[in-house]
């Protein structure tokens, strides 16, 4: 180091002297002056802080007068309980007279079937019921001729008991001759024989007219027979003209047509699922709730439904029903909390909302869609705490008791 380099050192260490002979500390090179803070700074401070202050006190009130209330879940989709489409009778697929997505109404024509061997079928039916009414006919025709075979067997009876009776008397009038001479005796003995064979031709035509009475009841049993035949051949008609009148499928409700898997030729099996109706003007909302939010909610209850498929569009609904179990429960497989090792696990219960919407909104919401559902139990608030009192008030009189 220089000698002047030294020299320039202590000069600016020695303390300057003051107009007093003393001397003052040297300021600090690097020393700032302090800047005050603005009276229009410190003012927006102030305010922002009220502010805030006045918004934690609305939030608080809020919050303890609705919005704890307030119950949202995320975990909830638009349902509709769709039809499915499936044929009663089978048979290969003749006409598809829909197409995907199209909207029907109820009554609407969806898939015909072919239809010609239940026509078939139908008019067999139709052959054994005339069968069975020519049956009838023949069954009473024979009844008349049986009524008319009695009649002539009674006139046989008649005349065949007034001979029977003649010989009779004749036996009787010349028994008395013969024992006194005047007529001989085998004239008597031939008389008698007379009167016996005339006896016996009466009880025999006596017989034969009990069974051409007994033949009525025979030919009344048929024709019992032949109309049973043709109600069982009118029921295969019905059942038949039912079966010609399932190969059309039409649809049951208003809705839209999705899924569809039908097309032409295609063997179509009873029961098969050819495609699904989808009511869309009956549409709800699935919202699985935790079971610590549902001590207020109750049918009845307002909810707010944000749909996130249309940037958040909010509509209304109310809450229907809650289901009678947890999710896990109704399961293919439901949990078997007393086996193994148990963790306990915030269950969600499954809770039915309707969707009060205006139609053009209700175009807009189709099955599946997420939304996130609000639910204001404030109606209910009183509820808990009435549950909480008569609890203790039942303990207590258990304690009493």
């Amino acid at each position: 180091m220089s000698q002047n380099d030294e020299d320039r050192i202590e000069t600016s260490e020695t303390p300057q002297g003051n107009g007093d002979g003393g001397t003052d500390p040297a300021p600090a090179k690097d020393a700032k002056p302090k800047k005050k803070m603005s009276p229009v700074v410190k003012l927006v401070l102030i305010v922002l802080v009220l502010v805030l202050i006045v918004v934690g006190i609305l939030w608080f009130i809020h919050y303890q007068t609705t919005g704890k209330y307030l119950q949202s879940t995320n975990d909830a989709t638009i349902q509709a309980d769709a039809v499915v489409v499936a044929p009663k009778v089978s048979g290969y697929v003749e006409q598809v007279l829909v197409v995907d997505n199209q909207d029907v109404k109820a009554g609407d024509p969806l898939v015909r079937i072919d239809p010609r061997d239940y026509r078939a079928k139908s008019e067999q039916a139709q052959a054994q019921i005339a069968q069975a009414d020519a049956s009838v006919q023949n069954a009473r025709a024979g009844i008349a001729e049986q009524y008319a075979a009695i009649d002539q067997a009674r006139a046989q009876l008649a005349a065949a008991r007034a001979k029977a009776a003649h010989d009779a008397a004749e036996v009787a009038r010349y028994t008395p001759l013969a024992a006194s001479g005047a007529e001989t005796r085998q004239q008597l003995a031939q008389l008698t024989v007379t009167a016996r064979q005339s006896a016996d031709d009466a009880r025999a035509q006596a017989a034969t007219l009990v069974a051409q009475e007994r033949k009525i009841a025979s030919l009344r049993a048929q024709v019992g027979q032949a109309r049973a035949q043709g109600e069982g051949a009118r029921a295969q008609l019905s059942a038949a003209q039912v079966d010609v009148g399932a190969t059309l499928i039409r649809s049951a409700i208003n809705g839209r047509i999705g899924d569809k898997t039908v097309v032409i030729g295609q063997y179509a099996q009873a029961g098969t699922r050819l495609m699904s109706v989808v009511p869309l003007n009956r549409l709800y909302i699935t919202a699985n709730f935790k079971e610590t939010q549902l001590a207020l909610m109750r049918p009845g209850q307002p909810a707010t439904i944000s749909v996130d498929a249309l940037e958040g569009t909010d509509v209304h609904g109310r809450v229907e029903s809650v289901s009678p179990g947890t999710g896990a429960q109704f399961s293919l497989l439901p949990p078997q909390n007393a086996t193994g090792n148990f963790t306990k696990i915030v269950q969600r219960v499954p809770v039915r909302i309707s969707i009060e919407a205006t139609p053009a909104a209700r175009r807009l919401l189709v099955p599946g869609l997420s939304v996130t559902v609000s639910v204001d139990t404030i109606s209910a608030k009183n509820d808990l705490k009435q549950i909480q009192r008569q609890e203790k008030q039942r303990d207590e009189a258990r304690k009493h008791g």
